[in-house]
Protein backbone atom coordinates (compact mmCIF):
# COMPACT_ATOMS: atom_id res chain seq x y z
CA UNK A 1 0.00 0.00 0.00
CA UNK A 2 1.53 3.22 -0.83
CA UNK A 3 0.17 6.59 1.12
CA UNK A 4 0.57 9.92 0.48
CA UNK A 5 2.53 11.81 3.44
CA UNK A 6 1.99 15.80 3.99
CA UNK A 7 1.87 18.55 6.92
CA UNK A 8 1.99 22.13 7.36
CA UNK A 9 -0.33 22.83 4.59
CA UNK A 10 -1.78 26.24 6.51
CA UNK A 11 -4.71 26.78 3.86
CA UNK A 12 -2.66 26.74 0.58
CA UNK A 13 -5.47 24.43 -1.27
CA UNK A 14 -4.05 24.58 -5.14
CA UNK A 15 -0.49 22.98 -3.55
CA UNK A 16 -1.63 20.43 -1.42
CA UNK A 17 -4.19 19.32 -3.57
CA UNK A 18 -1.29 19.46 -6.23
CA UNK A 19 0.81 17.07 -4.06
CA UNK A 20 -2.65 14.66 -3.38
CA UNK A 21 -3.14 14.52 -7.14
CA UNK A 22 0.04 13.16 -7.98
CA UNK A 23 0.67 11.36 -5.19
CA UNK A 24 -3.01 9.33 -6.12
CA UNK A 25 -1.61 9.22 -9.85
CA UNK A 26 1.28 7.73 -8.60
CA UNK A 27 -0.67 4.73 -6.52
CA UNK A 28 -1.08 6.17 -2.88
CA UNK A 29 -4.16 4.46 -1.47
CA UNK A 30 -4.82 6.76 1.68
CA UNK A 31 -3.59 10.61 3.26
CA UNK A 32 -1.48 10.63 6.31
CA UNK A 33 -1.53 14.66 7.30
CA UNK A 34 0.34 15.86 9.81
CA UNK A 35 -0.81 18.83 11.32
CA UNK A 36 -1.21 22.45 10.20
CA UNK A 37 -4.32 22.06 8.08
CA UNK A 38 -5.31 25.42 9.93
CA UNK A 39 -9.32 25.77 8.39
CA UNK A 40 -10.55 22.56 8.17
CA UNK A 41 -12.76 23.52 5.24
CA UNK A 42 -9.22 23.35 3.13
CA UNK A 43 -9.54 19.26 3.48
CA UNK A 44 -12.55 19.73 1.03
CA UNK A 45 -10.02 19.36 -1.79
CA UNK A 46 -9.10 16.34 -1.05
CA UNK A 47 -13.04 15.27 -1.14
CA UNK A 48 -12.74 14.45 -4.85
CA UNK A 49 -9.83 12.30 -4.58
CA UNK A 50 -12.03 9.75 -2.83
CA UNK A 51 -8.98 8.84 -0.52
CA UNK A 52 -9.31 7.86 3.56
CA UNK A 53 -7.57 10.90 4.92
CA UNK A 54 -5.87 10.35 8.52
CA UNK A 55 -5.65 13.97 9.95
CA UNK A 56 -4.32 15.61 13.32
CA UNK A 57 -3.93 18.77 14.34
CA UNK A 58 -0.32 20.94 15.23
CA UNK A 59 0.22 23.61 16.65
CA UNK A 60 -1.97 26.25 14.48
CA UNK A 61 -4.96 24.03 14.54
CA UNK A 62 -7.81 26.35 13.53
CA UNK A 63 -11.29 25.46 14.20
CA UNK A 64 -10.88 21.84 16.14
CA UNK A 65 -14.70 21.67 16.86
CA UNK A 66 -15.50 21.98 12.86
CA UNK A 67 -12.67 19.51 12.37
CA UNK A 68 -14.40 17.33 14.39
CA UNK A 69 -17.67 18.20 12.94
CA UNK A 70 -16.35 17.14 9.32
CA UNK A 71 -14.66 13.87 10.15
CA UNK A 72 -18.08 12.73 11.77
CA UNK A 73 -20.33 13.12 8.78
CA UNK A 74 -21.97 10.10 7.49
CA UNK A 75 -19.64 9.30 4.00
CA UNK A 76 -16.81 11.31 4.68
CA UNK A 77 -13.27 10.09 4.14
CA UNK A 78 -11.51 11.85 7.15
CA UNK A 79 -10.45 10.38 10.34
CA UNK A 80 -9.57 13.33 12.75
CA UNK A 81 -7.33 12.42 15.80
CA UNK A 82 -6.26 15.15 17.35
CA UNK A 83 -2.90 16.01 18.78
CA UNK A 84 -1.52 12.50 17.78
CA UNK A 85 -2.81 9.19 16.17
CA UNK A 86 -1.42 5.49 16.38
CA UNK A 87 -3.41 3.60 13.39
CA UNK A 88 -2.30 0.00 11.62
CA UNK A 89 -2.29 0.53 7.56
CA UNK A 90 -1.14 -2.92 5.23
CA UNK A 91 -0.20 -4.06 8.48
CA UNK A 92 2.44 -1.27 9.86
CA UNK A 93 2.16 0.80 13.09
CA UNK A 94 2.43 3.88 12.35
CA UNK A 95 2.21 7.22 14.31
CA UNK A 96 1.35 10.79 13.79
CA UNK A 97 2.43 13.35 15.42
CA UNK A 98 3.11 16.92 14.65
CA UNK A 99 6.63 17.73 16.30
CA UNK A 100 9.45 16.57 15.25
CA UNK A 101 11.09 15.80 18.90
CA UNK A 102 7.73 13.94 20.13
CA UNK A 103 8.43 11.98 16.65
CA UNK A 104 12.37 11.19 17.39
CA UNK A 105 11.05 9.94 20.97
CA UNK A 106 7.97 7.62 19.95
CA UNK A 107 10.48 5.95 17.25
CA UNK A 108 12.92 5.06 19.98
CA UNK A 109 10.41 3.28 21.57
CA UNK A 110 10.44 0.65 18.61
CA UNK A 111 6.53 0.25 19.16
CA UNK A 112 6.09 1.36 15.50
CA UNK A 113 7.02 0.81 12.15
CA UNK A 114 6.75 4.40 10.82
CA UNK A 115 6.91 7.91 12.73
CA UNK A 116 5.08 10.76 10.82
CA UNK A 117 5.66 14.50 11.37
CA UNK A 118 5.68 17.79 10.34
CA UNK A 119 5.80 21.41 12.43
CA UNK A 120 9.33 22.35 11.34
CA UNK A 121 8.78 22.51 7.64
CA UNK A 122 12.55 20.68 6.95
CA UNK A 123 11.81 17.50 4.55
CA UNK A 124 14.08 14.79 6.08
CA UNK A 125 13.58 10.96 6.00
CA UNK A 126 15.73 8.80 8.45
CA UNK A 127 16.05 5.76 10.57
CA UNK A 128 15.81 5.78 14.10
CA UNK A 129 18.08 3.30 16.53
CA UNK A 130 14.95 2.15 19.07
CA UNK A 131 15.34 0.49 22.20
CA UNK A 132 14.44 -3.15 21.27
CA UNK A 133 17.49 -3.38 18.89
CA UNK A 134 15.73 -2.80 15.68
CA UNK A 135 15.33 0.48 13.87
CA UNK A 136 12.12 3.13 13.16
CA UNK A 137 11.59 4.94 10.22
CA UNK A 138 10.73 8.46 10.99
CA UNK A 139 9.64 10.56 7.99
CA UNK A 140 8.61 14.74 7.94
CA UNK A 141 7.24 15.57 4.66
CA UNK A 142 8.14 19.22 5.38
CA UNK A 143 5.58 21.47 3.96
CA UNK A 144 2.75 20.97 1.60
CA UNK A 145 1.82 24.57 1.52
CA UNK A 146 5.38 25.74 0.85
CA UNK A 147 5.65 28.07 3.78
CA UNK A 148 9.30 29.64 4.32
CA UNK A 149 10.65 26.38 2.22
CA UNK A 150 9.81 24.36 -0.96
CA UNK A 151 5.92 22.72 -1.01
CA UNK A 152 7.36 19.21 -0.31
CA UNK A 153 5.49 15.47 0.33
CA UNK A 154 6.48 12.03 0.60
CA UNK A 155 4.84 9.11 -1.05
CA UNK A 156 5.68 6.08 1.09
CA UNK A 157 5.16 2.41 0.12
CA UNK A 158 4.39 0.30 3.39
CA UNK A 159 5.29 -2.93 1.59
CA UNK A 160 8.68 -1.91 1.08
CA UNK A 161 8.84 0.63 3.41
CA UNK A 162 10.65 2.98 0.92
CA UNK A 163 9.77 6.85 1.42
CA UNK A 164 10.29 9.14 -1.58
CA UNK A 165 10.27 13.07 -1.30
CA UNK A 166 8.69 14.98 -4.19
CA UNK A 167 8.48 18.97 -4.65
CA UNK A 168 4.66 19.74 -5.01
CA UNK A 169 4.66 20.63 -8.89
CA UNK A 170 2.02 22.89 -10.56
CA UNK A 171 1.23 20.90 -13.00
CA UNK A 172 0.54 17.95 -11.37
CA UNK A 173 3.10 15.92 -12.40
CA UNK A 174 5.84 14.09 -10.07
CA UNK A 175 8.70 15.85 -9.25
CA UNK A 176 11.27 13.28 -7.43
CA UNK A 177 14.00 14.97 -4.86
CA UNK A 178 14.95 12.24 -3.49
CA UNK A 179 14.79 8.59 -2.76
Amino acid sequence: MKVCIISDSHDHRPLMEAAVRAAKAAGAEAILHCGDVVAPSTLSVLKPFGLPIHVIHGNNSGDLYMMSRIANKPGNQVTFYGQDAGIELAGRRIFLVHYPHYAAAMATTGDWDLVCCGHDHEAKTELIDNIKGGTTWMVNPGTVGGVAAPATWVLGDLETMQFDLHEVVADTQVGELAS
